[in-house]
């Protein structure tokens, strides 16, 4: 007698199966369905499975059925005999849709990996297997852009005149991208466009073309950044009345610059006096948007750099322009220099050491109150042939927070003085750069704090000057345009910060100056988004950058297909008029 197979406890189970009077009693009814649920969960536990069977019509056809059946054991005979559940009727004449409905509805109840093989197993040859996915979404929009900007545009008309085998204008765009995406070198580019960020195209670089592409960016610079400008002023109906100007450096971890024009060591931004500098110019508009960079020396003062952002400007034939600058440019040479072609000036003005400026702060008169934080009060100086118009610009907030910082540096500087007793303590407190500045030396050589001088800082506290050759302009203008200098310091915030600029991979002059028009092309993408939802760049980049790529596929078809998009990712698109990306992207033919 053959052994008995085993029923995985089927006596067991049995008694938890539903009677009839229990399906009679419910007919009609979800405990019904129920009870018939629990029979299916009863014999799968037991070992369902699709059999067919064969019957010969009397012609001599042969009919063949597909039958969902399970084994049941039975008790009198002493084997396992088949049950049938269900009956999906003739091989010829299955809804073959329907059965792969219900294999993916049972495919919830596997694990993940199994799930994946039974689809792959169900679709066979023409199943898709899942290949890779890249982040696309940041790239997208930084295209959609580029293209709006007419950047492309711009690289084609200089691209035209020159024969390239190599991808110029792509490389450029990796470039940019890299910088506003995920900055590093130019030799790390090569394998991020390829791995780790879908661009748009399926170019192959290598880093020969990043130089090459950098040597011709900065070959047509000015051209570029003219038409560039021109172009991205028409989409946002710039208002080019107010160019903000002012400079930065950035350092090189190198000991010796080199034989170079631009490295050079000089005074640090970044309190880095020990390594060589580059100076960065930037010109900005009222909105924030980068118009012209400069690079210059490292050793260069600040006041120089005007000169030469002044002349570009000049020939773009901008009109009435006015340029707003800080308290480092205002030279008498740099004053005369922004009145050519038409120009004016708004400058921030240094409140002490200037004749001028002290008769400017001393002079009577009641301030206008703007708001909370900003009070005004027109001044005019004249002296001989000679006469300036001031604004002064009072903060009370800024004057309360003045005084806090004097009077804690004061009782530092109490406590000092009591504790002097060497000629060398003498000299740090005399050369220190904030105390020295309320310390007088008697003839007996011992310090004291000055009264005098404190008193005449009490009345600078919460004011900055201002002067411009503008008469048309209101002295609410001029406090306000001003108070706009600070898009400047943001830009080199970014630039130095999201963007990257430093550190810099490169000693060559040209591929320094390249690099940092690569830097301000994407400073005008970012602000461009940024000015057009009013979302910062890196929540921007963030949820961008959750639009993937899929890649998908099997013997004969390559199928690439974006993940779908949210409703913030639809808004900043919305926002920038740019259209949702394609859901299937590409289908093609394998090789």
């Amino acid at each position: 007698m053959p052994p008995k197979r085993p029923h995985f406890g089927c006596n067991r189970l049995k008694s938890l199966r539903p009677t009839p009077d229990f399906q009679r009693k419910h007919m009609g009814t979800r405990h019904y369905f129920l009870s018939l649920i629990f029979q299916q969960i009863h014999a799968f536990i037991i070992g369902m499975y699709v059999r067919t069977i064969k019957r010969k019509n009397k012609d001599g056809s042969v009919v063949e059925y597909v039958q969902l059946a399970h084994n049941e054991w039975n008790q009198e005979k002493g084997f396992a005999q088949a049950k049938v559940l269900y009956s999906f009727g003739r091989r010829e004449n299955l809804d073959l849709e329907a059965i792969k409905r219900l294999v993916k509805s049972l495919c919830r109840f596997l694990s993940p990996q199994d799930a994946v093989q039974a689809q792959q197993d169900l679709d066979g040859p023409s199943a898709l297997r899942f290949v890779r996915s890249r982040p696309a979404g940041g790239a997208y929009l930084l295209k959609g852009l580029w293209d709006q900007l007419h950047i492309g545009e711009c690289l084609s008309a200089a691209v035209k005149k020159r024969e390239f085998t190599t991808p110029i204008q792509e490389a450029i765009f990796a470039m940019v991208a890299n910088r506003a995406l995920d900055p590093s070198s130019k030799l790390a580019i090569e394998q991020w466009a390829c791995d780790e960020v879908y661009l748009g195209h399926e170019h192959s670089f290598q880093v020969q073309h990043f130089y090459r592409a950098m040597d011709f960016l900065l070959e047509h610079a000015d051209k570029i950044q003219e038409e560039v400008f021109r172009s991205t002023a028409n989409l946002l109906n710039l208002t080019v009345d107010l160019i903000f100007f002012d400079t930065t450096n950035t350092y090189f971890q190198s000991e010796d610059p080199g034989e170079s024009e631009l490295k050079a060591y000089g005074k640090s931004k970044d309190k880095r006096d020990d390594l060589p500098l580059v100076t960065i110019g930037l010109a900005v508009t009222r909105e924030g948007i980068p118009v012209r960079c400069r690079v210059l020396a490292g050793n260069q003062h600040d006041a120089k750099s005007v000169e030469q952002v002044q002349r570009d400007l000049n020939s773009w034939k901008l009109g009435r322009v006015v340029w707003v600058m800080d308290r480092g440019m205002c030279g008498q040479h740099n004053r005369r220099i922004l009145q050519k072609a038409g120009g004016q000036f708004i400058l921030g003005e240094k409140l002490r050491g200037n004749h001028f400026n002290e008769q400017a702060l001393n002079r009577g008169g009641r301030f206008k109150v703007i708001n909370d934080k900003m009070h005004i009060k027109e001044v005019l100086i004249e002296e001989g042939s000679l006469k300036r118009r001031y604004v002064i610009v009072y903060n009370p907030e800024q004057a309360k927070h003045d005084r806090m910082v004097r009077e804690q540096l004061l009782e530092r500087l109490r406590c000092e003085l009591q504790a002097l007793n060497t000629q060398k303590a003498k000299c740090g407190v005399l050369l220190h750069p904030s105390m020295k500045r309320y310390v007088k030396e008697l003839k007996s050589g011992k310090l004291k704090i000055n009264r005098t001088r404190v008193k005449e800082e009490e009345k600078l506290d919460g004011k900055y000057l201002l002067s411009t050759s503008d008469p048309s302009l209101s002295s609410e203008d001029i406090a306000l345009g001003y108070k706009q200098l600070m898009e400047v310091e943001r830009a080199f915030r970014t630039l130095k910060t999201t963007l990257s600029l430093r550190p810099m991979y490169h000693s060559k002059d040209d591929r320094i100056r390249s690099h940092v028009l690569l830097c301000w092309l994407a400073l005008l993408l970012v602000r461009t988004a940024e000015r057009k939802t009013g979302i910062s760049w890196p929540r921007i980049r963030r949820e961008m950058q959750r639009v993937h790529l899929g890649e998908f596929l099997n013997k004969k078809h390559r199928v690439l297909r974006h993940t779908e998009l949210t409703a913030d990712q639809r808004n900043i698109l919305k926002n920038l008029q740019i259209k949702p990306p394609k859901s299937v992207l590409d289908i093609s033919l394998t090789p």
